[in-house]
Parts: structure tokens; sequence; C-alpha cells
């Protein structure tokens, strides 16, 4: 018997001071039994970043085919494409293909490895990378509740969560904008 995936509920009120976009967003995230509470916490994250009224979150890893989070138009094209996590090149090189925007954002401590080894491949096509701190993305974990309502403020390089279990501060870098 399969395992099922865990299922999230996160109310969060948003403030984006870098885009001036302020928002309220209820999202659901099923976490698949083999993602971390780190992936799931990097997606919430990279959702705020992004957030649009037609961002969405995907299947994610129970579908390869398919980004972790998208945007469509209203005739099914993909505008934006988001993978999380350390992605192969030639995925990126075939996201590429398929959205008019690719944005690819990394959270753990193999990030660095990851980057230096796949730059050259990546720096080739029109996609922007960022890393998130992994200690700020491990502290935002010990927040999670089935149910959680969040308060996220953007500025500069940092993303501050509040919780009422506590608050955590997510430093971010652009390691590639195009």
């Amino acid at each position: 018997m399969a395992l099922k995936p865990t299922i999230y509920k996160f109310r969060i009120s948003l403030t984006d001071m870098n885009r001036d976009h302020y928002d309220s967003l209820s999202l659901t995230v099923a976490q698949h039994p083999s993602e971390n509470d780190q992936r799931m916490m990097a997606r919430i994250l990279a959702f705020c970043l992004n957030a649009h009224e037609s961002l969405q979150m995907t299947k994610g890893l129970s579908t390869i085919e398919e980004p972790d989070i998208w945007q469509k138009t209203l005739d099914d094209q993909i505008e934006l494409w988001i993978d999380v996590g350390e992605p192969d090149p030639e995925r990126i090189k075939k996201s590429s293909r398929l959205a008019k925007k690719v944005k690819v954002y990394s959270f753990n401590t193999k990030s660095n490895v990851w980057w230096s080894q796949n730059q050259g491949k990546i720096g080739m096509h029109d996609v922007d990378v960022t890393r998130f701190n992994a200690e700020g993305v491990e502290g935002l974990t010990k927040l999670i509740e089935r149910g959680m309502e969040l308060s996220v403020m953007i500025t500069g390089n940092s993303i501050f969560v509040d919780s009422s279990k506590g608050s955590q501060e997510i430093k971010f870098e652009e390691l590639q904008s195009k």
C-alpha cells in the first residue's frame, strides 16, 4: 500500500515590500511522503516570493513533468515555472523551453556544491537562481503545525516569518538573475 501525503493548511498574511504586494493567501499543501520539512517550507517561501492570483502549487514530487509551482495564462501557457531544490541542468534546459520564465530556489547545505558544479551549464539558460540560507529554512521547520497562520514579510534579501510558535528570518541571495 502506498503512503499518502500529509496535508497542511497555511493561512498567510503576506507583505512583500520589494514588490509592493500585499495579500492574504490560503494554501493547502500536500507533503509527499519522500519530501522533508525543509523542502516543503522552501516551497512556501518560493510561493510567497512570487505570489500572484494565478500562481498554483502542482503535484510536485509525484509528477516529474511538472514544476513545484507554476503560473499559467488563461490559454494554458506556462508563464512561470518554479523548481525547488537542486534540479539537473537538463531539467532546467527543458523547462526553459516550456515556460516564459523559470526560477529555481535551492535551500539546503548542498546548494553551494550544486551551484559550483552546474553554474556554467545553468548560466546558458534564461533562468533565475536563488538560494535560501539553509539555517533559516531549518529554523522555519520548528514552527510547523498542520494548520498554520503565518505573517510573512519580505524586505531586501530577508523573509521574516512569524507564527504562534515563534519567529524566523530566512535570508536569500540571487545567484543568477536574467
